[in-house]
């Protein structure tokens, strides 16, 4: 049998022998990371590669996504639909194998990482999901028989990379005060960045930091070492109330004679002369791409994945004779399937809130429909970075998650905006979860690169952004959006809501929670909106993300679109445009993205050809505006950055009111 050195350095065989072939890559980190990965992948990781979705498998991260030919070969080897042609294509184009991990390209890959530490991130995300939903469904009979069909580890290899970015201070801290006993991460401190040795900018004592947030720190750990990996594992593994951080000291590139050790293996080919040493090195004689059976029968994981996963079938048909209506439930969530009465249910809140016609802030009705959801969905997780009251997130019946409070369904994230959204990624990655998450729509920068990625994966991620514009007043530029949704609207695969009252907000929230191929941005308000009269086919539209909310008495020769708080002004313009003369047609465009994906047909019958006197009119950066106005038509918006006083003197001071879109209009006939 071979040893456990002689089935890593498969491992670093392929990393080297694909990197080359591509002629780009990062040999050095799964080269320096493939003795933790061949104790991780072959001894303990529950996992089964012919089901990669099997909901209670263990689940595993590559922070440090720029070794992705460490996954990539871990998938290959252990069984998973990864050819030995797919490594060859490595970096191709239409390849099972691009640059960094990508889910939905490759079975086996949990998460999109590239951008470093928010793997790790998405891995506390994960970690918590695991919490939250063993908490709902493990069960114990009278008679003492445990069902836990939710016990399952998230296992995260990060590099020094990830621990110098801030999110991963933001995402860790987080991790301690929750006690995520089944995190656990193994820190690859080979002290190798692309820039060189890492002593002269990165000198934190990462244990301390570590021990600091609550976390239990397995420190020098040889990473070289199987048996040192393997007892590491084993005490993380028994402590239930902490997450652990095992400090494994690894040379990056290892084996490698004359760039192991160095930045030169970082982001690199090693060359085929360096390829040969190493091969010497190694003692691995085989031609590139060549696994000798006898390393490739030691490697297959199949049977002893299928194994686990059959016992938990077992388990869990047990469990449904036990507990039906759990199993039910659970089956329901882990399907993504919405309970049954969902499409009736929402249909009653949009007439009740129609009825009604109540002037509200979005943010306060959103608040007010967040607490109706929550009844229906229990799989709906909210959150704020500190800013539940103002964003509204917080509703009367909801329970805080915390350490010892696994059973809630709202979590505190604390002053954490890019923390906290990486962290929902990860929620919505694990399933039979909702996410979402608030803030004020300012600090969406500060969690920019993780909306992208929510939107790059194609997450049901909800994020919720309140205090939309220079309305929100007194606070000031430094916290008044103008440029954040045009951000997020020229963002691929992000639908953005903003909605001009509370019925379109119900319709925000439906089509939110009702999409699953992709995130959503609902964008609220901080002041009262007024109530608009809409007919129940006008209702019934907004889900196609633009109507027509007002038509004049006779042919319109003029349109006004606007959405959100600007709604209720424009609403003002083209009635009175309409009374004197200048028949105006107003159109409500709460999302531009699902206007856009309609027919050709409905966006024509909203939006005609024939009118070409057109005004966009939002609280925020015009340009976005111009595709739809055209280049006869004109935008009132903002190009510039806001003022402190009170919304509606801000607003009045940068040109928001009936008398500027009327001008504006007429300026075009």
């Amino acid at each position: 049998m071979s040893t456990a050195r002689d089935r890593a350095n498969a491992i670093r065989a392929l990393a080297m022998d694909a990197v080359q072939a591509a002629k780009s890559g990062h040999p050095g980190a799964p080269m320096g990371m493939a003795d933790m990965a061949e104790v991780l992948w072959r001894e303990v990781l529950k996992h089964n590669p012919a089901n990669p979705n099997w909901p209670d498998r263990d689940r595993f991260v590559l922070s440090n996504g720029h070794g992705s030919m460490l996954i990539y070969s871990l998938l290959h080897l252990t069984g998973y639909d990864v050819s030995i042609e797919d490594l060859r294509s490595f970096r191709q184009l239409g390849s099972k194998t691009p640059g960094h991990p990508e889910r939905g390209y490759t079975p086996g890959v949990e998460t999109t990482t590239g951008p470093l530490g928010q793997g790790l991130a998405n891995g506390v995300g994960l970690a918590l999901a695991e919490k939250l939903l063993a908490s709902t469904f493990n069960r114990t009979t009278a008679d003492g028989r445990s069902f836990d069909i939710v016990d399952h580890c998230t296992y995260v290899f990060a590099g020094d990379g990830c621990l110098m970015e801030g999110v991963s201070h933001e995402a860790c801290s987080l991790a301690g005060t929750l006690g995520l006993g089944k995190l656990i991460c193994l820190y690859d401190d080979n002290g190798i960045s692309i820039d060189g040795p890492v002593s002269g900018w990165f000198t934190d004592d990462t244990p301390g930091r570590f021990e600091a947030y609550g976390w239990q720190v397995i420190p020098g750990v040889d990473g070289h070492s199987a048996e040192a990996v393997q007892a590491a594992l084993a005490s993380a593994r028994a402590n239930p109330d902490q997450p652990t951080l095992i400090c494994c000291k690894t040379t990056i590139g290892f084996g490698s004679p004359n760039k192991g050790g160095t930045a030169g293996s970082h982001g690199s080919p090693l060359g085929d002369e360096e390829i040969a040493k190493t091969r010497e090195a190694l003692n691995w004689p085989y031609p590139p791409f060549e696994i000798p059976a006898e390393l490739s029968a030691e490697w297959d994981c199949k049977v002893r994945g299928a194994d686990a996963e059959n016992q938990w079938q077992q388990l869990f048909k047990e469990y449904e004779l036990a507990f039906p209506e759990l199993a039910a439930e659970f089956t329901r969530r882990t399907s993504n399937t919405l309970p049954a009465g969902w499409s009736a249910s929402l249909t009653a809140l949009l007439e009740e809130y129609q009825n009604a016609g109540k002037a509200l802030a979005s943010r306060q009705a959103s608040g007010e429909i967040i607490s109706r959801l929550s009844a229906l969905l229990p799989e709906l997780v909210g959150g704020s970075a500190d800013l539940s009251g103002s964003n509204n997130t917080i509703w009367p019946e909801a329970q805080a998650v915390g350490a010892l409070h696994p059973d809630g369904n709202y979590i505190y994230y604390g002053v954490r905006e890019f923390g906290m959204t990486a962290i929902a990624n990860g929620l919505a990655l694990h399933g039979a979860i909702r996410p979402f998450t608030g803030t004020f729509l300012m600090f969406m920068e500060y969690a920019r690169n993780a909306v992208r990625m929510s939107a790059l994966m194609g997450l049901q991620n909800i994020h919720v952004y309140t205090h939309d514009s220079i309305g929100q007043g007194e606070d000031g530029p430094t916290h008044q959006p103008v440029e954040q949704l045009t951000n997020l609207r020229t963002t691929p695969r992000l639908n953005v809501w903003r909605p001009c009252d509370a019925v379109e907000t119900v319709g925000a929230w439906q089509a939110a929670i009702e999409r699953t191929e992709g995130p959503t941005a609902l964008v609220f308000s901080r002041q009262t909106l007024a109530h608009q009269a809409r007919s129940d086919l006008q209702r019934s539209q907004i889900c196609q993300g633009a109507y027509v909310l007002f038509e004049p008495e006779t042919a319109p020769v003029a349109l006004i679109m606007a959405t959100g708080s600007e709604v209720e002004i424009a609403r003002v313009a083209a009635v009175r445009l309409s009374e004197n003369g200048v028949p105006t047609r107003l159109v409500s465009m709460p999302s531009a993205e699902v206007f856009s994906a309609q027919s050709l047909a409905y966006q024509a019958s909203v939006l005609p050809e024939s009118i070409r006197a057109r005004v966009a009119v939002e609280a925020g950066h015009g340009d976005y505006w111009r595709k739809w106005v055209g280049l006869e038509g004109n935008v009132v918006g903002l190009n510039e950055y806001g003022e402190s006083a009170p919304g509606a003197d801000v607003l009045a001071h940068f040109g928001f009111s009936a008398e500027a879109i009327e001008r504006c209009v007429k300026e075009l006939l």
